[in-house]
């Protein structure tokens, strides 16, 4: 939830012709993080619980490249790229732990 509360105030900065482009893209993907792990930990099963905490590892390596996009092209400076990248590995390292707890199922 945090990473969204980021994203959300570091697109209110990007150009008015990218508010349907990468504006709109970047925070679908970085609401759908949070949403598919409370999504997936309402299921019934573990393994569906696994399969949602994979979708939304995908969501965030699209986070990550549509972010370090907007730095290639000057949106973004490199601090901001860090610090985004940052909080996407401490997510990424939580889901992986539940994923790996669940692999068995």
């Amino acid at each position: 939830m945090d990473l969204v509360e980021v994203i959300y105030t570091l697109t209110s900065s990007f150009p008015v012709e990218e508010k349907f482009g990468l504006t709109s893209q970047i925070r679908r993907c970085a609401v759908s993080i949070p949403s598919n792990i409370a999504e997936g930990s309402g299921r019934k099963s573990k393994k569906a619980f696994r399969s949602f905490l994979e979708i939304s590892n995908g969501s965030i390596n699209e986070l990550k490249t549509q972010i370090e996009i907007s730095k290639r092209i000057g949106i973004l400076k490199d601090d901001d790229l860090q610090n985004i990248f940052k909080q996407c590995d401490e997510i990424q390292k939580m889901a992986f732990s539940l994923i790996k707890k669940y692999n068995d199922f």
